[in-house]
Protein backbone atom coordinates (compact mmCIF):
# COMPACT_ATOMS: atom_id res chain seq x y z
CA UNK A 1 0.00 0.00 0.00
CA UNK A 2 1.09 3.42 -0.62
CA UNK A 3 0.04 6.92 0.12
CA UNK A 4 -3.12 8.13 -1.64
CA UNK A 5 -1.56 11.88 -1.37
CA UNK A 6 0.31 14.00 0.89
CA UNK A 7 -1.60 16.47 1.53
CA UNK A 8 -1.54 15.91 5.12
CA UNK A 9 1.96 16.68 5.20
CA UNK A 10 1.75 20.02 2.82
CA UNK A 11 -1.25 21.03 5.77
CA UNK A 12 1.00 20.67 8.50
CA UNK A 13 3.89 22.35 7.11
CA UNK A 14 1.97 25.50 6.33
CA UNK A 15 1.47 25.75 10.18
CA UNK A 16 3.86 27.62 11.74
CA UNK A 17 5.23 25.74 14.80
CA UNK A 18 8.78 26.37 16.14
CA UNK A 19 9.30 24.96 19.37
CA UNK A 20 6.96 26.79 22.33
CA UNK A 21 4.95 28.20 19.55
CA UNK A 22 3.15 24.85 18.08
CA UNK A 23 0.01 25.16 18.69
CA UNK A 24 -1.95 25.51 15.30
CA UNK A 25 -0.33 22.30 14.56
CA UNK A 26 -1.04 20.59 17.70
CA UNK A 27 -4.57 21.02 16.91
CA UNK A 28 -4.50 20.11 13.13
CA UNK A 29 -2.84 16.58 14.50
CA UNK A 30 -5.81 16.35 16.62
CA UNK A 31 -8.47 17.20 14.32
CA UNK A 32 -6.50 15.38 11.26
CA UNK A 33 -6.38 12.08 13.65
CA UNK A 34 -10.06 12.65 14.68
CA UNK A 35 -11.46 12.28 10.91
CA UNK A 36 -9.43 9.15 10.99
CA UNK A 37 -11.28 7.65 13.52
CA UNK A 38 -9.10 8.03 16.39
CA UNK A 39 -9.02 10.04 19.30
CA UNK A 40 -6.20 11.79 20.99
CA UNK A 41 -5.37 13.85 23.92
CA UNK A 42 -2.52 16.08 24.83
CA UNK A 43 0.09 15.88 27.91
CA UNK A 44 0.54 18.68 30.23
CA UNK A 45 2.80 20.34 28.02
CA UNK A 46 1.03 19.81 24.78
CA UNK A 47 2.51 17.27 23.28
CA UNK A 48 0.14 15.19 21.03
CA UNK A 49 -0.67 11.70 21.65
CA UNK A 50 -3.26 8.82 20.22
CA UNK A 51 -3.68 5.72 21.16
CA UNK A 52 -4.21 2.72 18.87
CA UNK A 53 -5.73 -0.01 20.70
CA UNK A 54 -5.66 -0.82 24.44
CA UNK A 55 -2.53 -0.72 27.38
CA UNK A 56 -0.25 0.51 24.57
CA UNK A 57 3.45 -1.13 24.63
CA UNK A 58 5.19 1.03 22.07
CA UNK A 59 5.28 4.58 21.31
CA UNK A 60 5.79 5.66 17.92
CA UNK A 61 7.03 9.03 18.37
CA UNK A 62 8.14 12.18 15.60
CA UNK A 63 8.31 15.65 16.84
CA UNK A 64 5.93 18.61 14.81
CA UNK A 65 8.54 21.37 16.17
CA UNK A 66 10.64 23.46 13.97
CA UNK A 67 13.58 25.67 14.26
CA UNK A 68 12.44 29.48 14.41
CA UNK A 69 13.60 32.52 16.07
CA UNK A 70 12.45 34.97 18.78
CA UNK A 71 12.71 38.61 19.51
CA UNK A 72 15.60 39.21 21.74
CA UNK A 73 15.97 43.15 21.00
CA UNK A 74 14.28 46.11 19.14
CA UNK A 75 16.72 47.77 17.38
CA UNK A 76 17.27 51.74 17.46
CA UNK A 77 16.70 51.75 13.82
CA UNK A 78 13.63 50.05 14.12
CA UNK A 79 14.73 46.07 13.36
CA UNK A 80 14.98 43.41 15.52
CA UNK A 81 17.58 41.05 16.46
CA UNK A 82 16.49 37.45 17.19
CA UNK A 83 17.65 34.39 19.68
CA UNK A 84 17.24 31.39 17.49
CA UNK A 85 15.00 28.34 18.26
CA UNK A 86 17.10 25.71 17.60
CA UNK A 87 20.49 25.37 15.36
CA UNK A 88 18.83 27.19 11.91
CA UNK A 89 22.05 27.60 9.90
CA UNK A 90 21.65 31.47 9.56
CA UNK A 91 23.14 31.91 6.13
CA UNK A 92 20.52 29.29 4.77
CA UNK A 93 17.77 31.45 6.18
CA UNK A 94 19.44 34.58 5.30
CA UNK A 95 16.52 36.33 2.62
CA UNK A 96 14.04 34.25 3.80
CA UNK A 97 10.86 36.16 4.36
CA UNK A 98 9.05 35.72 8.14
CA UNK A 99 6.28 36.51 9.94
CA UNK A 100 5.97 37.99 13.71
CA UNK A 101 3.43 36.79 16.16
CA UNK A 102 2.42 39.15 18.74
CA UNK A 103 1.19 38.85 22.03
CA UNK A 104 -2.47 40.04 20.68
CA UNK A 105 -2.40 37.83 17.75
CA UNK A 106 -1.53 40.71 15.03
CA UNK A 107 0.77 39.01 12.44
CA UNK A 108 3.47 41.14 10.37
CA UNK A 109 6.03 39.93 8.02
CA UNK A 110 9.40 40.91 7.12
CA UNK A 111 13.00 39.09 6.28
CA UNK A 112 15.85 37.81 7.50
CA UNK A 113 19.09 40.18 6.41
CA UNK A 114 22.79 40.71 7.22
CA UNK A 115 23.46 44.36 8.55
CA UNK A 116 24.11 46.78 6.23
CA UNK A 117 22.96 43.81 3.29
CA UNK A 118 23.41 46.55 0.12
CA UNK A 119 26.73 45.44 -1.77
CA UNK A 120 26.95 49.43 -2.99
CA UNK A 121 27.06 50.87 0.07
CA UNK A 122 29.03 47.47 1.96
CA UNK A 123 31.89 45.87 -0.14
CA UNK A 124 31.93 43.25 3.10
CA UNK A 125 28.06 42.13 2.44
CA UNK A 126 29.50 38.88 0.78
CA UNK A 127 31.96 37.89 2.64
CA UNK A 128 31.17 39.03 6.09
CA UNK A 129 30.02 36.42 8.65
CA UNK A 130 26.21 35.23 9.39
CA UNK A 131 25.30 35.45 12.90
CA UNK A 132 22.48 36.69 15.20
CA UNK A 133 24.78 39.29 16.02
CA UNK A 134 24.98 40.65 12.34
CA UNK A 135 21.71 39.94 11.50
CA UNK A 136 18.20 41.57 11.72
CA UNK A 137 14.95 41.34 10.67
CA UNK A 138 13.36 44.16 8.50
CA UNK A 139 9.95 44.43 9.71
CA UNK A 140 7.62 45.40 6.66
CA UNK A 141 6.38 48.51 7.87
CA UNK A 142 7.13 52.15 8.05
CA UNK A 143 9.18 51.93 11.11
CA UNK A 144 12.57 53.85 11.41
CA UNK A 145 12.98 53.91 15.16
CA UNK A 146 12.57 51.69 18.52
CA UNK A 147 8.99 53.58 19.18
CA UNK A 148 7.86 52.82 15.94
CA UNK A 149 7.87 49.18 16.20
CA UNK A 150 6.53 48.91 19.53
CA UNK A 151 3.81 51.11 18.57
CA UNK A 152 3.02 48.00 16.60
CA UNK A 153 2.60 45.49 19.66
CA UNK A 154 5.83 44.04 18.90
CA UNK A 155 7.48 42.79 22.22
CA UNK A 156 10.42 41.02 23.12
CA UNK A 157 9.90 37.42 23.32
CA UNK A 158 7.34 37.31 20.05
CA UNK A 159 7.66 34.52 18.04
CA UNK A 160 9.53 34.75 14.17
CA UNK A 161 8.52 32.19 11.94
CA UNK A 162 10.03 31.42 8.80
CA UNK A 163 8.24 30.70 5.41
CA UNK A 164 8.48 26.90 4.25
CA UNK A 165 8.49 27.43 0.59
CA UNK A 166 7.32 23.66 0.53
CA UNK A 167 7.37 22.25 -2.96
CA UNK A 168 6.42 18.25 -3.92
CA UNK A 169 7.89 17.47 -7.26
CA UNK A 170 6.80 15.11 -9.92
CA UNK A 171 10.11 13.64 -9.27
CA UNK A 172 8.60 12.20 -6.01
CA UNK A 173 11.26 14.89 -4.04
CA UNK A 174 9.68 17.19 -1.62
CA UNK A 175 12.12 20.05 -0.89
CA UNK A 176 11.02 22.28 1.92
CA UNK A 177 12.04 23.68 4.98
CA UNK A 178 11.51 21.41 7.93
CA UNK A 179 10.95 17.97 6.49
CA UNK A 180 12.75 17.59 9.78
CA UNK A 181 10.60 16.32 11.25
CA UNK A 182 7.16 17.18 9.84
CA UNK A 183 7.84 14.34 7.07
CA UNK A 184 8.09 12.08 10.37
CA UNK A 185 4.75 13.25 11.92
CA UNK A 186 3.52 12.54 8.11
CA UNK A 187 4.71 8.75 8.56
CA UNK A 188 2.56 8.63 11.75
CA UNK A 189 -0.58 10.27 10.20
CA UNK A 190 -0.38 7.22 7.67
CA UNK A 191 -0.36 4.63 10.46
CA UNK A 192 -3.56 5.90 11.86
CA UNK A 193 -4.55 6.27 8.52
CA UNK A 194 -3.76 2.75 7.09
CA UNK A 195 -4.79 0.28 10.63
CA UNK A 196 -8.15 2.51 10.55
CA UNK A 197 -8.51 1.47 6.89
CA UNK A 198 -7.58 -2.36 7.98
CA UNK A 199 -9.96 -2.41 10.70
CA UNK A 200 -7.31 -3.05 13.32
CA UNK A 201 -6.38 -1.81 16.35
CA UNK A 202 -3.04 -2.37 18.23
CA UNK A 203 -1.21 -1.45 21.41
CA UNK A 204 0.28 1.75 20.03
CA UNK A 205 0.45 5.11 21.12
CA UNK A 206 1.43 7.68 18.29
CA UNK A 207 3.50 10.64 19.80
CA UNK A 208 3.95 13.99 18.27
CA UNK A 209 6.38 15.92 20.53
CA UNK A 210 6.59 19.24 20.58
CA UNK A 211 9.85 20.45 22.17
CA UNK A 212 12.36 18.39 20.33
CA UNK A 213 14.47 20.44 18.75
CA UNK A 214 15.43 22.08 22.22
CA UNK A 215 16.17 19.29 23.89
CA UNK A 216 12.96 17.64 26.03
CA UNK A 217 10.81 17.13 23.81
CA UNK A 218 10.60 13.14 24.25
CA UNK A 219 11.24 13.02 28.22
CA UNK A 220 7.65 12.10 29.26
CA UNK A 221 4.23 12.08 28.74
CA UNK A 222 4.24 8.85 27.28
CA UNK A 223 1.49 6.00 28.73
CA UNK A 224 2.60 4.18 31.80
CA UNK A 225 2.07 0.86 29.86
CA UNK A 226 5.09 1.97 27.28
CA UNK A 227 8.17 -0.32 27.07
CA UNK A 228 9.98 0.09 23.76
CA UNK A 229 10.05 3.63 21.70
CA UNK A 230 10.67 3.77 17.96
CA UNK A 231 11.97 7.32 17.19
CA UNK A 232 10.76 8.35 13.59
CA UNK A 233 13.04 11.37 12.69
CA UNK A 234 15.25 12.29 9.83
CA UNK A 235 17.76 10.58 8.32
CA UNK A 236 21.45 12.37 8.05
CA UNK A 237 22.73 12.65 4.71
CA UNK A 238 26.12 13.70 3.78
CA UNK A 239 29.70 13.38 3.63
CA UNK A 240 30.69 10.43 6.31
CA UNK A 241 27.04 9.16 6.13
CA UNK A 242 25.63 6.67 4.34
CA UNK A 243 22.18 8.05 4.33
CA UNK A 244 19.81 8.87 1.15
CA UNK A 245 16.85 10.47 0.55
CA UNK A 246 15.27 7.60 -1.23
CA UNK A 247 15.57 5.08 2.05
CA UNK A 248 14.80 4.56 5.65
CA UNK A 249 17.82 5.14 7.50
CA UNK A 250 18.19 2.92 10.19
CA UNK A 251 20.60 4.66 13.65
CA UNK A 252 22.66 2.63 15.31
CA UNK A 253 24.36 5.53 16.98
CA UNK A 254 24.02 9.11 17.70
CA UNK A 255 25.68 11.64 19.87
CA UNK A 256 24.34 10.16 22.51
CA UNK A 257 25.40 6.96 21.79
CA UNK A 258 24.08 3.64 20.87
CA UNK A 259 20.19 2.38 20.50
CA UNK A 260 19.21 -0.90 21.24
CA UNK A 261 20.80 -3.19 19.61
CA UNK A 262 17.70 -6.27 19.44
CA UNK A 263 15.55 -3.41 18.24
CA UNK A 264 17.80 -2.72 16.01
CA UNK A 265 18.60 -6.02 14.56
CA UNK A 266 15.04 -6.87 14.26
CA UNK A 267 13.79 -3.52 12.24
CA UNK A 268 17.19 -4.60 9.91
CA UNK A 269 15.85 -8.24 9.53
CA UNK A 270 12.44 -6.97 8.60
CA UNK A 271 13.46 -4.99 6.19
CA UNK A 272 15.60 -7.42 4.80
CA UNK A 273 12.88 -9.60 4.85
CA UNK A 274 9.83 -7.18 3.40
CA UNK A 275 12.72 -5.83 0.85
CA UNK A 276 12.28 -2.15 2.38
CA UNK A 277 14.85 0.08 1.09
CA UNK A 278 17.35 1.17 4.06
CA UNK A 279 20.28 1.68 5.00
CA UNK A 280 22.46 1.85 8.91
CA UNK A 281 24.14 4.52 9.79
CA UNK A 282 26.05 6.47 12.69
CA UNK A 283 25.15 10.63 13.29
CA UNK A 284 27.67 12.36 14.60
CA UNK A 285 26.15 15.12 15.00
CA UNK A 286 22.78 14.20 16.51
CA UNK A 287 20.09 13.98 19.26
CA UNK A 288 16.48 13.29 19.27
CA UNK A 289 13.67 12.71 21.30
CA UNK A 290 14.77 9.00 22.21
CA UNK A 291 18.02 10.37 23.16
CA UNK A 292 16.09 12.44 25.62
CA UNK A 293 13.71 10.18 26.76
CA UNK A 294 17.02 7.50 27.84
CA UNK A 295 18.20 11.09 29.51
CA UNK A 296 15.16 11.48 31.90
CA UNK A 297 15.11 8.26 32.95
CA UNK A 298 12.69 6.23 30.88
CA UNK A 299 13.16 2.28 31.14
CA UNK A 300 12.50 2.01 27.07
CA UNK A 301 13.86 0.28 24.54
CA UNK A 302 14.62 2.54 21.71
CA UNK A 303 15.53 2.47 18.48
CA UNK A 304 15.92 5.31 15.92
CA UNK A 305 14.66 5.57 11.69
CA UNK A 306 13.57 7.90 9.48
CA UNK A 307 13.50 8.83 5.61
CA UNK A 308 16.93 10.72 4.58
CA UNK A 309 16.59 14.60 4.99
CA UNK A 310 19.22 16.68 2.43
CA UNK A 311 20.58 19.99 4.05
CA UNK A 312 19.85 19.71 7.59
CA UNK A 313 18.95 23.10 9.47
CA UNK A 314 18.84 24.51 6.09
CA UNK A 315 16.77 24.76 3.09
CA UNK A 316 15.73 20.49 3.35
CA UNK A 317 14.75 17.96 0.92
CA UNK A 318 13.59 14.24 1.08
CA UNK A 319 11.91 11.80 -1.28
CA UNK A 320 8.72 9.62 -1.09
CA UNK A 321 10.23 6.58 -1.64
CA UNK A 322 12.19 7.11 1.43
CA UNK A 323 9.27 8.53 3.21
CA UNK A 324 7.24 5.24 2.03
CA UNK A 325 10.02 2.07 3.47
CA UNK A 326 10.03 4.43 6.48
CA UNK A 327 5.74 4.03 6.73
CA UNK A 328 6.83 0.33 5.44
CA UNK A 329 9.01 -0.42 7.99
CA UNK A 330 6.63 0.91 11.02
CA UNK A 331 4.17 -1.14 9.46
CA UNK A 332 6.32 -3.74 9.30
CA UNK A 333 7.11 -3.91 12.79
CA UNK A 334 3.54 -3.36 14.14
CA UNK A 335 2.16 -6.21 11.97
CA UNK A 336 5.31 -8.62 13.31
CA UNK A 337 4.48 -7.50 17.31
CA UNK A 338 0.42 -7.61 17.55
CA UNK A 339 -1.15 -9.57 15.08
Amino acid sequence: MTSKNYDSLRHLVGFDSPSGFTHKAEKYVIDLLHEYGWQAEQTNKKAVKCSLGEKPTLAIAAHLDTLGGIVSKINSDGTLSISKIGGPILGSFEGEYCRIYTLDDRIYTGTLLLNNPSTHVNREAGSSKRTIDTMHIRIDEEVTKASDVKDLGIRIGDFVCFDTRYQELPSGYIKSRFMDNKAGCYVLFEIARRLKEQGKTAPVELFFSNYEEVGHGGTCGYADTIDELLVLDMGVVGKGCDGNETKCSICAKDSSGPYDYGFRKTLVQLADEKNIPYIIDVYPFYGSDGSAALRAGNDFRVALIGAGVAASHGMERTHKKGIEATIDLCMAYIEKKFF
